[in-house]
């Protein structure tokens, strides 16, 4: 499937940019992580990198045009695909943006001409609060970090009132509803005001934080201060800001203890996946940051061993719990994260508006055993009773297709195409990277999708699109011991499947009484669009796809 990439916000107080140079043409192979073009921004010329892979199927901005942000800069897709619908909804988007444009600048005109007639006391009575913002100082806001982000968590704050910022400095780590990413500085100065402090939500615009010239006084900018005609509410004052401790500074960049190892949160996570003691790690990174690339490019060197009680701590390892007397009263608050929030905010509306109900059905799983025990004697091969599902469950809905549909108020959309999502548990909560094509993928290509994007979902290194245009979904808890459970519907989806663990449990096979291996799977379907009658047909095909796996290869 298709994706639109549309011009980036790049800075916070980008509303166009220019293209300077494309460094790739349409017809060209794209991989995630390429860099695309290079984009002028009101600040800067800076390389935009692609966070998706495919063929560059088209160009909306040529080099040297300049757009406003979010117009569509190009497609990326399969090699062949039809896109001509995504250009000329874009197009007819854009003529009406132009109209809108020109009666704006009209508009501006004519305030131009009356305020030019005014006197000098009318004019200082109707100037805008912006005029009162001193020469210098810059109003730096909650940046939008991902397609679906509308509010963001400042994690961590690297930079306190009074430091000197360069431009190009990490202010803050940010948590968005995809992942927690680094938020640089375009500007440079001192931080002269925090608007957001660490653990606290704010929507994307909110004032983040003030940089100016040493000692301005910035009393009332960021309460009057408005983005897109919304006022800023923010209680916070620098003097405030200043009387936080500041020991979190002084701390050293390298110690004992990931707490203390001056690090961005991926690179932690990174570490922690390839068991790498951050403390022999060298950071290239401002004061000594470790980042992504000095943990990937670390080569681990012999060191002599340390005591026990000097290993390094895990940054995710809980803290010990308080010792509580038997029948005292004690509780723990845990502010929710971006991404708590979201999956609550989703679970409900799908709960509260699909009706759901659910179908159950036992699989004799002692041939799908036999079968993937035969595939994972072959090399560089390896296939799990997951991979199997999936497979079966692309198959049947081929065979279908209605199960693979989803609702709106005029229609009921059918997919011919298979987009599996796959459940995966992370830190925070939980993610569905997308197989898209599955039916298309071979037993061996789910099982390596699989584990490619279930490993980088839990360090977060998955792109958005990689999380988009799923539909069907697969959740699997068989392997924590869970036999049967019933899941919510991942809208825009119309069902999702619930896979249990595998048995081993006496049978009835051919009157007699056996040792057999059975797997429980649930069918949540939406009732608006699935009948009882086509979710248990389509049980039954999975049912006779996974106990015959030959068929899955026919």
């Amino acid at each position: 499937m298709a994706t639109k990439i549309t011009m980036p916000r790049l800075s916070d107080t980008m509303t166009e940019g220019t293209v300077a140079t494309w460094l790739k043409k349409v017809g060209d192979t794209i991989k995630e992580g390429d860099i695309l073009a290079e984009i002028e921004t009101d600040k800067a010329t800076m390389e935009f990198e692609s966070f998706n892979s495919g063929t560059l199927l088209y160009i909306g901005i040529n080099e040297g045009e300049t757009a406003p942000v979010d117009s569509l800069l190009a497609i990326i897709g399969k090699e062949g695909e039809d896109i001509s619908g995504m250009t000329s909804s874009d197009a007819t988007a854009a003529t009406e943006a132009k109209s809108e444009e020109k009666v704006d600048s009209k508009s501006e005109e004519k305030k131009e001409e009356v305020l030019a007639d005014s006197s000098t006391k009318e004019e200082a009575n109707v100037a805008p609060a912006s005029t009162s913002i001193p020469k210098g100082v810059i109003v730096v806001t909650m940046p939008r970090l991902s397609d679906t982000m509308t509010e963001g968590t400042v994690a961590t704050w690297l930079k306190k009132v009074g430091d000197d910022v360069k431009e190009g400095d990490i202010l803050a780590e940010i948590e968005t509803d995809k992942a927690t990413m680094e938020f640089e500085s375009f500007n440079a100065g001192t931080l002269l005001f925090i608007g957001i402090n660490e653990g606290e939500s704010a929507p994307v615009d909110s004032v983040l934080a003030i940089i100016g010239p040493a000692g301005t006084d910035i009393t009332g900018i960021a309460e009057n201060y408005k983005k897109g005609g919304s006022p800023m509410a923010t209680t916070e004052t620098p003097k405030a800001e200043e009387a936080k401790p500041e020991t979190k500074s002084e701390e050293a960049p390298v110690a004992t203890s990931l707490e203390r190892i001056f690090a961005s949160p991926l690179a932690k996570q990174i570490a922690k996946d390839k068991g790498i003691n951050l403390s022999q790690v060298k950071g290239s990174g401002e004061n000594g940051r470790i980042t992504k690339s000095d943990v990937e490019n670390f080569t681990p060197q012999a060191v002599a061993s340390a005591p026990a009680s000097d290993s390094p701590k895990s940054d995710t390892a809980a803290a010990p719990k308080p010792y509580v007397p038997a029948g005292q009263v004690a509780t723990e608050e845990i502010k929710n994260s971006q991404m708590r929030k979201i999956i609550a905010k989703r679970l409900a509306e799908s709960l509260f508006t699909a009706p759901h109900y659910n179908l159950v059905i036992e699989v004799t799983m002692d041939e799908a055993m036999k079968s993937r025990a035969i595939i994972n004697s072959v090399p560089d091969t390896k296939v799990s009773f997951n991979d199997m599902v999936i497979k079966a469950c692309a198959m049947a809905l081929k065979k279908h297709p209605k199960i693979n549909s989803q609702w709106s108020a005029d229609a009921i959309t059918i997919n011919y195409h298979v987009n599996i999502g796959v459940a995966v548990a992370v830190e925070d909560g939980l993610v569905v990277p997308v197989l898209p094509f599955t039916d298309g993928m071979s037993l061996s290509q789910i099982g390596a999708s699989v584990r490619d994007l279930a490993g980088r979902a839990k360090s977060k290194k998955l792109a958005p699109s990689e999380m988009e245009g799923s539909t069907f979904t697969i959740s699997n808890l068989g392997m924590f011991g869970i036999t049967e459970f019933n899941s919510i519907i991942n809208q825009p989806n119309s069902a999702i499947l619930s896979v249990g663990a595998i048995v081993e449990k006496p049978v009835v096979k051919d009157g007699q009484i056996v040792v057999g291996n059975t797997m429980m799977l649930s069918l949540a379907c939406d009732h608006r669009t699935i009948d009882g009658a086509t979710g248990a047909q389509f049980l039954q095909t999975l049912k006779i796809f996974l106990e015959n796996p030959v068929t899955m290869l026919a």
